[in-house]
C-alpha cells in the first residue's frame, strides 16, 4: 500500500499563481468542513487536520481565518461535493474530487479535460471500486504494537500499519477517520502528523509510458488548473524522472 500512497496525487508547481490556487482550494475546503462540523477544531477533528495540513503547506493564517469567519456566519456560499471518475491517458484510472457552487459548470470543465486529452469520463462507480477509500495518519514513532493496540481498543478497523525507520503510517477505512484520530490522540497525546487525511488509494497501479507520459501530465495539469477541483487520485505509475 505504501507505493500507492506515495503516488497518491499530483503536486502543483510552486509558482505564485499555483500558490494562489492552493490557498483558494484550502479556503474552500476549510469553509465547507467548518460549515458542516463546526468551527472549533477541537470538536471537529477533520477541520483540525485540514488546518494543520494547510499550515504545513504555508497557507497564510488570514486565509484560514477568513474561511472560518465565513463559515461561522449565517448564509454564505453553498458548495457541494462532486466526484467524477474515468480513464485518463494510458488507460489510467482517475478520480476527481470537487467542491462546487455550480455542478453543471464543474461537470463541463472536468469533462473538457477528459475530452481534450482523448480520455474517457465514466459513470459513478466506474473506477472507484478499484480504489480503497482510506483514512491515513503518518507520524514519528517506533512502537507499532502500541499503536495497533490503541486503535484496536477503540474498535478501529485497522487496514494496515507500516513502519519505516522512526515513522509509522496507519491506514483505516475512511469511515473510521475521527475514531482513529481520537484514539491516537488519547493514547499518545499531541501528535505532529506528517499526514492526516482521507484519500483514495489504487488497489493496482498502471505504468504510464512513452507518449502517454506527456499527455497524462497535460491531463493532470488541466484538472489542477480548475478552481473547483480539490484532489485528483489516479492509478498511474509515472517514470521516476517525471516530476508529477
Amino acid at each position: 500500500m505504501g507505493r500507492a500512497f506515495q503516488n497518491r496525487k499530483e503536486s502543483m508547481a510552486k509558482t505564485a499563481d499555483a500558490k494562489t490556487k492552493v490557498y483558494s482550494k484550502y479556503g474552500r475546503e476549510i469553509y465547507v468542513c467548518a460549515k458542516a462540523g463546526g468551527t472549533d477544531p477541537n470538536g471537529n477533528l477533520a477541520l483540525r487536520g485540514l488546518m494543520e495540513r494547510a499550515k504545513k503547506d504555508q497557507v497564510p493564517s488570514h486565509v484560514i481565518d477568513k474561511a472560518l469567519d465565513k463559515a461561522s456566519g449565517a448564509g454564505g456560499e453553498d458548495f457541494s461535493a462532486a466526484r467524477y471518475e474515468g480513464f485518463g491517458p494510458g488507460n489510467v484510472m482517475v478520480i476527481v474530487d470537487c467542491l462546487t457552487d455550480n455542478p453543471n459548470r464543474t461537470f463541463g470543465d472536468v469533462r473538457g479535460c477528459f475530452t481534450k486529452t482523448k480520455s474517457k469520463i465514466g459513470t459513478p462507480g466506474s473506477v472507484s471500486h478499484m480504489f480503497d477509500h482510506c483514512a491515513i495518519f503518518s507520524f514519528a514513532g517506533s512502537d507499532e504494537d502500541a499503536v495497533l493496540e490503541a486503535l484496536m481498543e477503540a474498535d478501529v478497523d485497522v487496514t494496515d500499519i507500516e513502519q519505516e525507520g522512526e515513522r509509522i503510517t496507519v491506514f483505516a477505512p475512511h469511515t473510521d477517520y475521527a475514531k482513529a484520530k481520537q484514539a491516537l490522540l488519547d493514547a499518545f497525546g499531541e501528535i505532529d502528523f506528517e499526514v492526516d487525511e482521507i484519500q483514495f488509494l489504487p488497489q493496482t497501479t498502471t505504468p504510464v509510458e512513452g507518449d502517454d507520459v506527456v499527455m497524462f501530465e497535460k491531463f493532470l495539469g488541466m484538472l489542477n488548473e480548475l478552481d473547483d477541483v480539490q484532489n485528483v487520485y489516479h492509478s498511474g505509475e509515472l517514470p521516476e524522472e517525471s516530476d508529477s
